[in-house]
Order: structure tokens, then sequence, then C-alpha cells
């Protein structure tokens, strides 16, 4: 078993980490805003003082931050982790963030003589909980194979896509498909609703057909239940669905459909609500509608 660096320790990182305890290693944590949840103190989580104390420590050490600026942060800010690390030693990033800002971050990581792995990660709260994480690596065979027994305690579905960067690439295609696909349960919830049929049992025929999915199972039922608690902000998904935006300008793409979702992603934030669970996209449609699905 092994000490086992996190930082990063909120809605999707207290369970991963718990994952990590339960199997026998010893979980280290340090420079946290949220305080850490009861689960992990009890479990002996323990602490560093600093990033680079924490680093120093480990031999691996895994981030799950909410954005790019508080991975550069951790990673290099004052006492941060790079300082801290040597040959020998690895970090892996499983927050999602931007690909061309940890292709930079690896190069970084590396001149300290360590090794960088991206892996961030598809599922949300419930994947986090029940070590059913789809998890889309980044990086070398050797920090893979390293890294995998790790993976495996958080995750099911776990895929060397590439080098550093491709990683968060996938995320990025992941949550262009996520959103989208949420975007188009809202609509078909709406409709059924507004022309009077019950969305409830809308949604259970079409769990049949071809229509099934994922989104439609889960986030359907959140839309109908009108249970928004995050699992997954929306604040978060614009932040994603941004990347989206910001890479597919640098390569030349266009995305409409994308920058439409966002733009639905945009009046729940004007409203109040960025900090529901991205499901709650369906109340920028009701809001046009002058409808609400249940």
């Amino acid at each position: 078993m092994a000490t086992i660096g996190f930082i990063g320790l909120g809605i999707m990182g207290t369970p991963m980490a718990r994952h990590l305890q339960d199997a026998g290693h010893t979980v280290i944590t340090s420079k946290f805003h949220i305080p850490p949840k009861q689960e992990l103190l009890d479990n002996g989580l323990q602490f560093a003082d600093t990033p680079k104390a924490l680093a120093e420590k480990v031999d691996i050490t895994i981030l799950m931050l909410p954005d790019t600026p508080d991975v550069n942060d951790v990673l290099f800010g004052e006492n941060g982790v790079a300082p801290g690390l040597s040959k020998g030693k690895l970090v892996i990033d499983m927050s999602s963030i931007s690909p061309i800002e940890t292709k930079e971050f690896a190069r970084q990581v590396r001149e300290t003589g360590a090794e960088y792995m991206d892996a961030p990660v598809s599922g949300g709260e419930v994947g986090a909980k029940n070590a059913s994480l789809s998890i889309m690596a980044g990086g070398t065979e050797g920090s893979f194979e390293r890294a995998l027994p790790l993976f495996k305690l958080m995750g099911k579905n776990i895929t060397l896509v590439g080098d550093c960067g491709d990683g968060q690439v996938t995320k990025v295609a992941n949550q262009i498909i996520v959103a989208l696909t949420i975007e188009a349960v809202a609509e078909a919830l709406l409709f059924a609703s507004k022309a009077g049929a019950d969305p409830a049992r809308v949604r259970e025929a079409l769990m049949g057909g071809f229509a099934s999915s994922r989104i439609l199972e889960v986030h359907g039922d959140r839309m109908v239940k009108r249970t928004f608690e995050p699992g997954f902000r929306i604040s978060l998904h614009q932040k994603d669905l941004n990347l989206a935006l910001q890479g597919a300008k640098a390569i030349g793409v266009s995305l409409p459909n994308t920058a439409a979702t966002q733009e639905l992603f945009n009046s729940c934030a004007a409203h109040g609500d960025a900090g529901l669970d991205h499901s709650g996209l369906v109340t920028a449609l009701e809001r046009m509608a002058n409808h609400a699905v249940a």
C-alpha cells in the first residue's frame, strides 16, 4: 500500500479519495478551500502544510480541481507541487481543464524529472461514489501502467487515449456530447409536457427505444422530479463548453450547437441558477415556453 497525495476534495474528489483509502492506501492532502469531509478524517486522512511539502512526501500526487487557473496555482504557485517534485514522482491531474494549458503543465513538470498525466473523468458524483467513472488518460505508457491500479479503484472504463493533453481533448468532446444530449432530452420532455402528455410516462416509453440514453435515464428523471441538487453544476459545464469553444476557435472548427447550448447555460446562470445540476438547463427552455416539464 502507498501514500497518495490528493488535492481537491470536493463533490467528486471526496469519494474518489475514499476509494483509495478503502483499498488500504494512505491519503494526504494540502491547500483545501473546502474543509475535508468527516468520512475522510475518520478514515485516516493526513495533512501537509503546503502542496510542495505534500509532493516531497509522496511518489504520486493526484489533482481534482475546478478549473485551469486552480491547477496552475497548485502546481506552480507559491509553495506549489512543482518544487517538491523529483525524478520518479508522478503527477496525475484528474481535473477537467484546458488541453492547451495541460501540454504546458506537462512540459514544466517533466523538467523537474517527474512524469505527468492528464486523466479527466466522466460520470459525475454518482460515478465517483460508485467507483464507476470513465477515465480518459493522456501520458506515457509507463505512467499509465503505474497509475492503472489506482484508476481501477475509482473507475471502470479506463482508456489511454494518447500523450499529455489528449485526455483533456477527450473530456471536452465528452462534455459536448453530454451538454447537447441534456438539451435534446429537455426539449423532448418539454414538448411532450406542453402537448399534454405525462412527461414521466413519455420518458419511460422512450427508455425502451432508440432514444434511450444514460442522460434520458438519469437527467430526464431529474427534470420530471425537479431534483436539481448538483451532481455536476451548471457553472462547471459552462467552463467545459468554454474550453470547447475556445479550442474550436484555435483550430478553426465551427461548433454551432455547442454554442447554442452554452447560451442556454448562460441564461440559467443569469437567473441565478449556476449552482444547479446541469440537468437544470431545462429551466431555460421552460422560461421561453412559459411551461414547466413537471
